[in-house]
């Protein structure tokens, strides 16, 4: 069993919590937890974001750079890049 411990909230954020645990069946303790397990470290979104470029590459094919990744902030943008690059790559092979 983990230890226990306390955090110092304002009376209208416990009072929110409480409201919000009640209505989801419960406790504040296990709502907090839940909500923290939700957020990710920012260790852990670079983790998921290396993760998911490596995926690309490996299974789609993705050619592109993790320098062209962090230009194009929206990443199936760059997805229909690759695509459409994949596409003009096979017209001019045929």
């Amino acid at each position: 069993m983990a230890d226990d411990t306390t955090i110092q909230v304002s009376r209208q954020v416990r009072d929110h919590l409480a409201q919000l645990a009640k209505e989801r069946g419960v406790t504040v303790g296990q709502l907090v937890e839940d909500l923290a397990a939700q957020q990710l470290t920012t260790d852990q979104i670079v983790e998921r974001v290396a993760a998911t470029r490596k995926v690309l590459r490996e299974r789609m094919g993705c050619s592109l750079t993790d320098e062209e990744f962090d230009q194009r902030s929206d990443v199936l943008a760059n997805l229909y890049a690759v695509a459409a690059e994949k596409m003009r790559a096979r017209r001019n092979t045929v």
